[in-house]
């Protein structure tokens, strides 16, 4: 008996904890820069930064960055005149905790419903880092006269390495026991990496691992991993060849999205440019901002 109650709890502890974490509510949404707007599927977090008029730019954050991430950049977007607008995902930031699989159609109907809040007419730029390249990449291919331009920064939807734990999430039950268990110290070890490198976003480490504090964000984390993070988007990228600019960003020591997807992409669109910036890893919206404003420049 006293081998099964040891295993018992040792089984529910992560869930204990998860439960105990504290949960996205209206209190904790005062320190929120920006305002809250009541979508169908829940409160969501939006930002308007950079220039008070002018082209728009809607960026879209990845995996575990809330959009926080974007301050450093959406500066200099703002310097040259853009509007930037950022939001942030479900599970993350000061948006809420929703149920359900975060997959294609999960993160396009938010993205939809943002973009028809805020009133952002078409032509628009359009940036996605990481996961939210995938989001940006599949809302431009069923979208394509809605975006004027495509900027990817590390995308995904050519394959990922997200390590061994990442790998085992399909499984029902002990993928969710090994991310309560196990991603929390992965993903501090991996931000603290980060903090002696200079960021345009000042605290961004701590935004980072202050996301572990709240409710909801690992099982956020999880579903992103089983719904649209375990897609391949060779139908997507070809859809969008020929009809929208796509300028493509990586970072060359970069080894959640390594240097080698980009030759992938460069497959299915052809028509893609593409940038490398030397000595960047995965963090380089904020960790060598200006380099990707000089690509952002330089593409015109």
């Amino acid at each position: 008996m006293i081998g099964w109650a040891a295993l018992a709890a040792l089984v529910g502890a992560p869930f204990a904890k998860e439960a105990m974490r504290h949960p996205m509510n209206d209190a904790a949404r005062r320190a929120a820069p920006g305002k809250i707007a009541a979508l169908s599927q829940g409160k969501t977090h939006i930002r308007w930064m950079g220039a008070e008029s002018g082209p728009v730019a809607v960026c879209v954050h990845g995996l575990t960055t809330p959009s926080r991430v974007w301050e450093g950049l959406a500066e200099a977007l703002g310097a040259r005149g853009y509007r930037v607008l950022a939001y942030d995902h479900f599970g993350r930031g000061f948006s809420d905790t929703v149920r359900g699989l975060q997959d294609r159609a999960f993160f396009l109907t938010h993205l939809k419903e943002i973009l028809a809040h805020e009133g952002v007419e078409d032509g628009f730029t359009l940036v996605g880092y990481s996961m939210g390249g995938a989001i940006s990449t599949a809302f431009t291919a069923e979208n394509p006269s809605r975006v004027g331009r495509l900027v990817l920064l590390a995308p995904a939807g050519m394959g990922h390495e997200l390590g061994r734990v990442a790998r085992l999430t399909k499984l029902p039950m002990i993928g969710d026991w090994l991310m309560l268990t196990l991603f929390p110290r992965g993903h501090r070890k991996g931000t603290e990496a980060e903090r002696a490198l200079p960021s345009s976003v000042p605290g961004i480490v701590d935004y980072q691992q202050n996301e572990l504090t709240r409710r909801g964000f690992v099982p956020a984390v999880l579903s992103s991993l089983r719904g649209i993070l375990s897609e391949r988007q060779e139908a997507d990228h070809k859809a969008i060849s020929g009809k929208v600019p796509v300028l493509a960003v990586w970072g060359d020591v970069d080894r959640t999205i390594p240097l080698s997807r980009r030759d992938v992409l460069a497959e299915w669109n052809p028509n893609a440019r593409h940038a490398v910036i030397e000595g960047a890893g995965h963090g380089l919206p904020y960790t060598h901002t200006k380099e990707v404003i000089a690509a952002f420049d330089q593409a015109g």
